[in-house]
């Protein structure tokens, strides 16, 4: 889900738009030619186990690929990695999918092994030389597992407490269980550290969805991902085992007809956020008084799993944290391009890993000084956080310009999605800006912006965005971060949104302008024009930055995707725009830190801490 995602190796076309149209290809592509959809894992003994998954929304016997390291006897105790999601079917993580998605595909078989999907972690940590058990679960409805798909309502969460507490349980398990994943099996995690099922000690969740709503809908406005998705995973769920598979396998792999239609009606017909079907898959508010240590990945300029909801996650979760933040699209930590540099742009990404659960599986003090928050910012440096957002975070609220706008639900964020590829295309420039004074000095905006809107509608179902930007001397630059909402009854109302967590240096000199439009046609391709004038009271908007300057750094490179962002993802501010400019509410220019504080932008956790 967090994926829903779609698999981590596709190339990136529109921003969001691009993604999903391949995902609704894939549901129909021919079978392509078999390639080897499992792999050999050689310094592992594999064996198969099937859990038993009950649950209020049904019964479900769960397939589990286990990996154990070679030369151990059944008796012999390690401590059990788990990774759970729809991914991991033998005959290929995204069936006939994979022609589109860059898995491979193989219906007959057999296998030299399981799954593929975590290939690159098994053998890129050495977890299995370094003592540790992998588990790759199929979560109900998926691979080798039985009962009905149900994208982490309470199917799902039953499945990742019974799979944890089966790991946990087994007569070769310490006891204790660490789950990783990237993407839906990034989000599996994060039901982890709400669920916190007995011996669930650490969790490593790479680029998920918080509020699985927010992957299809911003606030009502829908995104091809609204019919893409449940069209996609319904799918894979379809996709049978090899047909030279255990018979047992294959005939627990047959997924229900009745099962796909449900899931599809329930996602693309529901667009209500307040629904008790949304309500129960948002993540946010279970993640409240947790105490399980999290290690999470976001990338601040995603193309698919968005930072839309991670900051109120981190503020309702109360454990332990450690992450990777920067701006990057849909890849993990060890990720690089065809020239071998890391998509990311960071160093290390096993090597930490494995610290984080030797550290809460093993009670390995760590030996290596880990920054706890390592964030890159588009400048491409890295700094690190002893949090995030970070202590000296303070919000500043400006008003916003009043006007009108037309709901064409036409409009793009940027001139990379406009049709004449122009920052001043129309369909960039729309709306009703706000457009500040050059900046007296540099600034630093840290966090979720949150705005409100005081708008009047003539009819129902008006599309509204928010668009933030950072504009250069010239009155062009780039989007920093967005929301959208759909404003359902007519006459006067109130919007309030919280914008996609961001973290970006603005210089001095530099202006920031806020936007309401009609649409971002890139993201909410799929919004419903209204065709009516929508007047824009005024409102405000409420930009978090940072109190202390950064004067250190850590490790790290910018990512490969950051110069083709700040490139192409261009916006103008209206001439008139500018004219109106008003000084926003700001800090005081940016204070040195206290030496050695944790706002130097190098801290570091002590070695050998626990």
């Amino acid at each position: 889900m967090a994926g829903r995602a779609l698999a981590s190796s596709r190339k990136w076309r529109r921003r969001g738009a691009g993604v999903v149209v391949a995902a609704i290809a894939a549901v129909v592509v021919p079978v392509q030619p078999a390639q080897a959809a499992g792999v050999a894992y050689p310094d592992a003994e594999w064996s198969e186990a099937w859990i038993d998954s009950p649950s209020s929304a049904g019964e479900a016997k769960l397939h589990a690929d286990v990996l154990r390291p070679k030369g151990l006897k059944p008796t012999d105790k390690t401590p059990v990695i788990l990774s759970i999601g729809p991914y991991f079917n033998h005959s290929g993580q995204t069936g006939p999918a994979g022609a589109v998605e860059g898995t491979p595909y193989d219906p007959i078989g057999p296998n030299a092994g399981p799954s593929e999907r975590f290939q690159d972690f098994v053998e890129g940590s050495g977890l299995l030389e370094k003592g540790y058990t992998f588990v790759m679960v199929d979560l109900r409805g998926f691979g080798g597992s039985t009962g009905c798909l149900d994208w982490s309502g309470p199917g799902e969460k039953a499945d990742v407490v019974n799979a944890v507490t089966w790991a946990a349980d087994q007569p070769w398990s310490t006891g204790r269980v660490g789950m990783y994943g990237k993407s839906y099996d990034g989000l599996t995690g994060l039901v982890g550290v709400n669920e916190r099922p007995p011996g669930l000690a650490a969790v490593v969740s790479q680029e998920p969805v918080y509020d699985d709503y927010r992957y299809l809908y911003g606030d009502g406005m829908r995104r091809l991902n609204s019919v893409a998705t449940p069209a996609l995973y319904d799918g894979i769920a379809a996709t049978p085992g090899p047909l030279t598979d255990a018979p047992e396998y294959n005939a627990q792999s047959l997924t229900d007809p009745v099962c796909l239609a449900q899931n599809f009606a329930q996602q693309a017909g529901d667009d209500r956020h307040d629904s008790a079907f949304w309500q129960e898959r948002n993540l946010i508010p279970g993640a409240t008084g947790s105490n399980v240590p999290l290690f999470l990945t976001q990338g601040l300029t995603e193309n698919n799993t968005v930072a839309d909801g991670m900051q109120e996650y981190l503020e309702n979760h109360t454990g332990y944290e450690r992450s990777w933040l920067g701006p990057w699209e849909h890849v993990r930590g060890n990720d690089v391009d065809e020239t071998g540099r890391l998509k990311m742009g960071r160093q290390g990404w096993f090597d930490e890993v494995m610290r984080f659960y030797d550290r809460y599986l093993k009670d390995q003090a760590p030996a290596v000084a880990d920054p706890p928050h390592a964030v890159q910012t588009n400048d491409g440096v890295w700094r690190s956080e002893a949090q995030w957002p970070a202590a000296d975070v303070r919000e500043f609220r400006t008003p916003l310009h009043g006007g009108t706008y037309t709901d064409h639900a036409q409009s793009v964020s940027t001139a990379a999605h406009s049709q004449s590829g122009k920052p001043t295309d129309p369909a960039v420039t729309s709306g009703v800006w706000t457009v500040s004074n050059p900046l007296p000095h540099d600034v630093h905006l840290s966090g979720s912006p949150r705005a409100s809107v005081d708008v009047t509608t003539t009819r129902p179902n008006a599309n509204l965005v928010v668009d933030l930007y950072d504009l250069g001397p010239d009155g062009t630059g780039q989007l920093i971060t967005r929301q959208g909402h759909l404003v359902r009854e007519p006459g006067e109302s109130t919007v309030p949104l919280r914008l996609w967590s961001a973290d970006w240096k603005l210089a001095a000199g530099h202006r920031i302008g806020v936007r309401v439009t009609d649409n971002n046609q890139d993201w909410w391709l799929m919004a419903a024009p209204s065709g009516q004038a929508v007047t824009v009271r005024g409102g405000s908007v409420d930009l978090p930055f940072l109190h202390h300057r950064r004067t250190m750094a850590v490790e790290g490179a910018p990512g490969v995707q950051l110069a083709g962002y700040l490139e192409q993802q261009k916006a103008s501010a209206p001439a008139d725009a500018v004219d109106r400019a008003v000084d926003f509410t700001l800090p005081a220019p940016l204070a040195d830190p206290p030496p050695g504080s944790v706002f130097t932008g190098g801290y570091v956790e002590p070695v050998g801490g626990n």
